[in-house]
């Protein structure tokens, strides 16, 4: 995917800023000025995404999280997106979470945020063997300290925090 250029990549850094800041109507401001021919650009529909996650709008952030899989398809960005909206979507839920997510494990093996995630859901799903499974996956694929800081401090991941700290 094109990298996106001046003056469009300074809206757009400026956008995530706002994000960063909480502030989404400024964020939306800053994207309003991109070109138009860039609005389905995966890097605005990032921070679009980000925006709808800030205000807990799950619906919008779902239909971004789909545009996003389609604008760039190779990318794991938008399936990730996709399946935490579908989480807390209205019309989702865990297992539609897991149902997205599940596939995108063997498409992107690099990505530790996908079996992760999948580690959270299978927790909340009251399956701690499948859990443990895919945390130890995250942790051979991730960054083995930086994984187990993060899950230290998700509460999806609260019935193994014993055996985390334990690693």
């Amino acid at each position: 995917m094109k990298k996106i250029e001046p003056p469009d990549s300074f809206y757009l850094d400026a956008a995530q800023g706002w994000v960063e800041l909480g502030n989404s109507a400024e964020a939306r401001a800053e994207l309003a000025h991109v070109a138009p021919r860039l609005q389905n650009h995966p890097d605005v529909l990032e921070v679009r995404w980000a925006i709808a996650a800030t205000e807990n709008d799950w619906t919008a952030a779902l239909a971004i999280a789909r545009q996003a899989v389609q604008a760039d398809p190779e990318s794991a960005a938008g399936v990730v997106h996709q399946a935490y909206a579908l989480r807390r979507n209205p019309d989702g839920g865990l297992q539609a979470a897991w149902d997205a997510l599940f596939p995108a494990m063997e498409k992107f093996p690099d990505e530790a945020i996908i079996p992760y995630n999948l580690a959270c859901y299978a927790c909340q799903m009251d399956q701690p063997a499948k859990a443990r499974i895919l945390f130890a996956r995250a942790l051979a694929i991730g960054d083995k300290d930086q994984i187990k800081k993060m899950a230290l401090n998700d509460s999806d991941l609260k019935p193994l925090w014993d055996e985390i700290s334990a690693m």
